[in-house]
């Protein structure tokens, strides 16, 4: 089978980390696998198989439509996929007004938010339905809100994100990496991953750490992996707040498995979310988790950590603290719990049969 995988961009994020991973579990069953994305050289997500070719579009504005549209028709023609798997707005939106005038056996549409846009975006689905033949997102919830503003129609369904379980699992380190200057034993590590942006609703935790800071209730660092357009307005409210000392910015990383099996405790405080890929990886590497109640992360979670409702200091301040205090044997059991629905429920290899099945149906 030839699979052209189509997505926004190859920075990094969790729908570019399930494409390379994707392309590369076809890969390895024999599938022709290519890849193309619309926009940003700068690739910081690709497949472990270089041999995949990765094809930029160059449609890095509005006016890029048809020099791009020429590219993807001209790649079409060359490669002749049986499958056209779209993710991310941009990139469905784009697949399927190509369909007008490029013939593609089948075209499948997958939205990696419960919130990817306005009434624009949403329209721009609705009106362009007929032209894909599936549509899915990563989660029950996140589908129901497409639903819900009729940008799928209730044919969609939903396919979680899959991880790599021989990637993501406890790791045991002969040497911390996540150092602080405070000498007292009885610190607690706290670890946020995601891109420095209005989703991920860093404001919202670091007024949570003030909180829990004055209340002096427990010793912490939060150190926070990513970077994006809001890092100078982190920093500044991390100065504004006097947290210097208790939060540290580590820019991206490669080692996120390790960071995360250090960690006492995974935190998310995202506003919105489609399924929380890091949240399934933290419990994956059997770290506790505090994450906000937002599309698709209480679909990952289970039973197991914390929830509290997005946008609340307060709620989240008193989970990390009673997250923090937690006996070790209570962390131990929910970790425990952690891992095994993730593996039941997560396994990229489970995931992967799932996509076969859409694709050879």
């Amino acid at each position: 089978m030839k699979i052209l995988y189509v997505i926004t961009g190859l920075s990094g994020g969790g729908a570019e980390k399930v494409v390379a991973a994707l392309a590369d579990q076809m890969h390895l069953r024999g599938h022709q696998v290519k890849i193309a994305y619309l926009k940003g050289r700068d690739v910081v997500v690709k497949p472990e198989c270089n041999s995949i070719q990765l094809i930029y579009f160059g449609f890095e504005k509005i006016n890029d439509f048809v020099f791009a549209s020429k590219k993807y028709r001209a790649l079409i023609l060359s490669f002749k996929p049986d499958i056209v798997h779209a993710h991310m707005v941009h990139a469905n939106i784009f697949v399927r007004l190509n369909r007008i005038v490029c013939n593609v056996p089948k075209i499948i549409c997958t939205a990696h938010n419960a919130n990817e846009g306005g009434k624009l975006r949403m329209a721009a689905y609705r009106i362009t339905d007929s032209l894909s033949d599936i549509n899915t997102n990563v989660s029950v919830e996140a589908v129901e809100a497409f639903i819900q503003k009729k940008a799928f129609k209730d044919t969609a369904i939903a396919v979680y994100n899959g991880i790599d379980l021989n990637k993501f699992k406890n790791i045991e380190l002969s040497q911390p990496k996540l150092n602080h200057d405070d000498t007292r034993n009885h610190i607690k590590k706290i670890l946020a991953v995601g891109r420095l942006n209005i989703q991920k609703d860093y404001p919202n935790l670091l007024n949570a750490l003030l909180i829990i800071k004055k209340e002096k209730k427990s010793d912490f660092k939060l150190f926070i992996v990513g970077d994006g357009e809001e890092r100078k307005n982190i920093l500044s409210l991390i100065q504004k707040l006097s947290l210097e000392d208790n939060v540290e910015l580590l820019g991206r990383r490669d080692d996120i498995p390790e960071l995360m099996s250090e960690a006492d405790v995974f935190v998310l405080s995202s506003a919105f979310e489609g399924f929380g890929l890091v949240v399934a990886e933290a419990m994956a590497c059997e770290t506790f988790v505090v994450a906000t109640d937002c599309g698709g992360v209480k679909e990952v979670m289970g039973n197991t950590g914390l929830l509290v409702p997005p946008k609340d200091s307060t709620a989240l301040a008193q989970a990390l603290t009673t997250a923090m205090e937690m006996s070790n044997a209570d962390i131990k059991i929910n970790n425990q719990q952690g891992l095994e629905y993730v593996k039941h429920n997560f396994d990229l290899q489970l995931i992967i049969k799932k996509w076969l099945n859409l694709y050879e149906k």
